[in-house]
């Protein structure tokens, strides 16, 4: 059986990730190939709790390391529980966020460096995207996009603290052109949509 197709996108909050894992979703069924949707953090049922601890807006106190390590345990239960059986069941997985999101928001963001690569490297055991879509806006136009009141702990972020997480994503996509792959998510839905499945077509074909 053939191993599905491991896809994640990435982006600052706002970007418009949600649209278009909708797109891809679709993309997939239409051709009638298994697909499943998930989500970080989050995606199994320890995983959504470990999410509700992190992004709790009263949380404001948690230390940056507990902040990784929490991060980290979440989605090692998403990989062992829900990510590697599908893929090995040969479903493609759409993920909203992965490993990436942690180096930026907790190494570059947080600024505590290579030690968010090492730790994660252990939660997700060689589990790695084939193909990640960096949604690519500046991130105080995502913030702008979600309600004050709507906020997470992480969104309510200062500026910043966006601008590093922000450039941080710009040095992984330097740093791995041949999975991350940078969209300009200021356009049209659409546009966005042709350039993502032309992309997913291609990696298919190969």
């Amino acid at each position: 059986m053939r191993r599905g197709l491991f896809i994640t996108i990435e982006g600052p909050d706002g970007s418009g990730k949600s649209t278009q894992i909708q797109e891809i979703t679709e993309f997939f069924r239409k051709r009638g190939e298994p697909v499943i949707v998930t989500r970080e953090p989050g995606g199994t049922p320890i995983s959504e709790k470990i999410r509700e601890i992190i992004l709790d807006r009263n949380h404001r106190e948690m230390d940056p390391v507990t902040e990784t390590l929490l991060y980290a345990a979440s989605r090692a239960q998403h990989v062992a529980e829900v990510i590697r059986p599908a893929l090995e069941d040969g479903s493609h997985v759409v993920c909203d966020r992965f490993i990436d999101s942690s180096i930026a928001y907790q190494g570059y963001g947080r600024g505590l460096g290579d030690c968010v690569s090492i730790i994660n490297a252990y939660a997700v055991r060689d589990c790695v995207p084939d193909l990640t879509f960096l949604m690519k806006l500046d991130p105080g136009i995502g913030k702008s996009r979600i309600k004050k009141e709507e906020q997470d702990r992480i969104e309510m972020e200062n500026a910043e603290f966006h601008e590093r997480v922000f450039q941080g994503y710009e040095e992984l996509e330097l740093q791995f052109p041949d999975r991350i792959v940078g969209i300009d998510a200021g356009r049209e839905v659409e546009a966005i949509r042709e350039e993502i499945l032309q992309r997913i077509e291609r990696l298919l074909q190969r």
